[in-house]
């Protein structure tokens, strides 16, 4: 393998890893729904270049990280995390806005728009960076203030992603098939990431940092194509029948509530605002993890080490061993509930945060976050990329998957600014002793989402059994269908 180019050592093991699970799940007891074989083809076309668009979006918003550090000494690690800290709180409080119109105007219009979008924005990025560095440019403000504004933008087209992949997916997926399709979302979270620190490293050593920005637009732009041609919100829409996914959605056929109205109804539920706050702690953990180590390795010195140099490969093999099994282990094991797959993934995001402090210094913190983002992975596929289409059902998919990841941004915008001011700067950043509030940060972050994760154990909607009155809703339930809740136990 040694004699492979760099890139090809790093894919290989993602390809050998991706034909295994395809491997397993093909060998598993087929979930028997009346699908026909048709069917489940033009699904995956469906569904899969819609998730590589996913995925080459996240190449499109975690470039940032690269570009920053190959900019040198134009931009800090201060920098970086208030370039970041603006982008992510506009991608938290644009679901708010986003969610809905998704609901209004259909996954496959979002998408586009996404994808359109988060190319031109990096384009510009791209841009401005190539006017700095090529021609000396000093922008009015700095061109801190620059890339933050412009990467808000491109995080306020970026966060049309989630939603779209969920609501489109809503229509095609029953509730007894989405936990691996959980599992699927988070390989492509996964990819992506690999895509953004690894495939941009590559390109930030081989040509000049504006290209960081101008690639991943050129691969927006060429999905964009693709999913005109291909994606479409329902089954009907390429001549299947639709069928009851029997989510929060079966059985409800009165009219929309309106926005507000629908808002009021969900925060005032139970499982969907105990879940906003595990996902609180997941953008938290998840950005700690992923974002800091590189900088920390590069820092004091580690960058050469096996898990910084393969970073994304790693990151993207742990999400992927995370996505499925949470994704196998709930749907097989948990009767499609959630909740317990998620406990079980924060205890073990709790037990690596406790590894990384006794282990900073050491090759050892390196694993004990690659073990973490397995875990937190696998939470999110589960509760953004799953329990959002299991609540909010087909017709509110859009509104839930808007809450709950705004719920995960505001996690990354608060965890941007806590980091921004406890870690080390300059000289001091070599130390790696000085980098212990890096891991004790995520200590009560992870205990607090534990604890939450295991008051949803029980958590699974339920479809009407008969139409309620609009403006009804079963006690514990989302509107437009029922839980049933309880604790562990």
């Amino acid at each position: 393998m040694s004699s492979l180019p760099p890139w090809l050592t790093q894919l290989l093991p993602i390809v050998i890893l991706l034909g295994a699970i395809g491997l397993v799940l093909s060998r598993l007891p087929r979930v028997e729904l009346g699908h026909t074989d048709a069917f489940r083809r033009r699904r995956f076309f469906n569904w899969f270049p819609l998730g590589l668009t996913y995925a080459f979006l996240y190449m499109g918003r975690y470039n940032l990280n690269v570009a920053t550090s190959a900019m040198g000494q134009q931009t800090s690690n201060a920098d970086f995390a208030t370039i970041f800290f603006w982008g992510t709180l506009t991608y938290g409080v644009a679901f708010l806005i986003n969610g809905p119109l998704t609901d209004k105007l259909g996954g496959r219009f979002t998408i586009l728009l996404s994808a359109a979008g988060s190319a031109a924005a990096n384009v510009a990025m791209g841009g401005v960076v190539y006017a700095v560095l090529k021609n000396g440019w000093v922008p009015p403000g700095g061109v801190v203030a620059w890339l933050a504004f412009l990467y808000s933008v491109n995080m306020y087209f970026q966060s049309f992603g989630a939603v779209s992949i969920v609501k489109v997916n809503a229509s095609w997926f029953h509730v007894r098939e989405r936990g691996q399709l959980g599992g699927v979302f988070g390989i492509l979270i996964s990819l992506g990431l690999y895509f953004a620190f690894d495939w941009c490293r590559f390109i930030a050593d081989a040509a000049p940092v504006w290209w960081v920005f101008f690639v991943p637009a050129g691969m927006l732009v060429a999905f964009l194509v693709l999913d005109s041609f291909v994606i479409r919100d329902t089954p009907s829409q390429t001549g299947h029948p639709d069928f009851d996914t029997q989510d929060a959605s079966s059985g409800d056929t009165g009219p929309a509530p309106s926005v507000p109205e629908l808002f009021k109804k969900l925060l005032s539920n139970r499982v969907i605002l105990i879940i906003l706050g595990v996902e609180f702690c997941s953008g938290f953990l998840r950005n700690a993890v992923m974002q800091w180590y590189p900088k920390y390795a590069k820092a004091v010195g580690e960058g050469g080490a096996f898990v910084a140099s393969n970073w994304g490969m790693l990151s993207c093999v742990a999400g992927i061993l995370g996505g499925m099994f949470a994704g196998v282990i709930s749907d097989r094991i948990f009767d499609s509930r959630r909740g317990p797959v998620s406990t079980v993934l924060y205890a073990g995001l709790l037990l690596g945060a406790v590894g990384a402090v006794f282990l900073i210094g050491t090759p050892g913190a390196g694993w004990s976050v690659v073990f973490m983002s397995l875990c937190v992975i696998g939470v999110h596929g589960m509760l953004s990329g799953t329990a959002t289409m299991d609540f909010g059902g087909k017709k509110n998919a859009g509104v839930v998957v808007g809450i709950i990841d705004g719920a995960v941004y505001a996690g990354t915008a608060i965890h941007a600014l806590v980091y921004g001011r406890i870690l080390p700067t300059g000289d001091a950043m070599k130390d790696p002793a000085n980098w212990r509030p890096w891991p004790l940060a995520m200590l009560p972050l992870a205990v607090v989402g534990l604890v939450l994760a295991s008051r949803v154990w029980n958590a699974k909607p339920q479809p009407k059994a008969a139409p309620l009155p609009v403006g009804d809703v079963v006690p514990g339930a989302v509107p437009g269908g029922s839980s049933r809740t309880g604790t562990n136990g």
